[in-house]
């Protein structure tokens, strides 16, 4: 430990008090999957029903916003400028900013907020683990300041909490402004905007069927599935489960490939030569410049703020 941190012993009310602060979210994050779980168990999901935590990228593509009628070159470039600016947030506060334009502009975007919520929810319990790991983990740097929550002998570092939470922040505000950027115009356009963009053909034909065929996939591997419980396999924690689900996962591969195979071959057959069509014209009005332009401005201004403002974390 470093001399110069400040420590703080807190008594066994405060650990309780923490503990309880704590519980809620954790009650919640435990109910939701006890839900899933028996949803699965019982059989409770539609079979057309969207698992949202697996993003269709063009979902909303038939609404009609200022971001659907937007360029999708300089969609593209203004947004990832604006992410790689958000990532490069340092303060919590700008990073809360930051996630409220995120949600407005997933409103202004028209997107149903309830399959947003959905697909965060999924980030929840990985990002989650980053404010119990990290302030007991961060390195003691002089200035911080450590609790003790007796009888635990193991420091509580502030600042990694805080650095958690702004971990979280950033990636929740990256995360929403995707929302407006991909499902906004249809799959095959924003393909085509990315090659625009000098991004190499292959790339966007790979990032093109894989998104059409991670569903085909999954069905596969729900069928699969639903045939090894009609049989009576039951999930435990023994070898021959781990043997059966071994031999699921080779079989799921193996059918995966063969199907790839018969797809390619299909495609040969219908002409494919290393290149898929082009069938959209982009034309950029002064409008999209203007739109793009305050989206960099945006993620600049809160940059500049982050960098000169008063607001510091630790």
């Amino acid at each position: 430990m470093i001399d110069t941190a400040e420590t703080i012993y807190v008594p066994f009310g405060g650990l309780i008090l923490a503990a309880g602060l704590l519980l809620p979210i954790i009650v919640i994050i435990i109910r939701r999957s006890l839900k899933a779980a028996r949803d699965r168990k019982a059989g409770h999901h539609h079979r057309h029903e969207h698992d949202w935590s697996v993003p269709v990228l063009d979902a909303c593509s038939n609404l009609d916003s200022v971001f659907h009628r937007w360029d999708p070159r300089l969609k593209i470039f203004s947004l990832l400028v604006y992410c790689f600016l958000v990532a490069a947030l340092t303060q919590i506060i700008w990073a809360f900013c930051a996630l409220i334009f995120s949600l407005a502009a997933v409103k202004l975007a028209k997107i149903p907020f309830r399959n947003t919520k959905r697909r965060l929810m999924a980030m929840v319990g990985f990002l989650g683990m980053f404010l119990v790991i990290m302030p007991l983990t961060v390195p003691t740097q002089p200035g911080d300041l450590l609790l003790f929550f007796q009888p635990v002998p193991v420091p509580f570092n502030v600042r990694g909490f805080l650095l958690a939470i702004l971990i979280i922040l950033k990636a929740f505000a990256i995360a929403l402004i995707m929302e407006p950027l991909l499902n906004t115009a249809p799959l095959p356009v924003t393909i085509q905007a990315l090659r625009h963009l000098r991004i190499p053909d292959m790339i966007c034909q790979m990032i093109l069927l894989s998104h059409r065929y991670i569903f085909v996939f999954l069905n596969e591997a729900n069928r699969m599935y639903t045939g090894m419980r009609v049989r009576g396999f039951r999930q435990k924690t023994n070898l021959a489960t781990l043997h059966t689900m071994g031999n699921f996962l080779g079989m799921l591969f193996v059918s995966s490939f063969e199907r790839t195979q018969r797809v390619y071959d299909a495609m040969l057959s219908r002409g494919y030569n290393g290149t898929f069509p082009v069938y959209t014209n982009f034309s950029a009005r002064p409008k999209d410049w203007l739109f793009g332009i305050f989206w960099i401005l945006l993620g600049t201004g809160l940059l500049f703020l982050d960098r000169t403002g008063t607001f510091i974390i630790w």
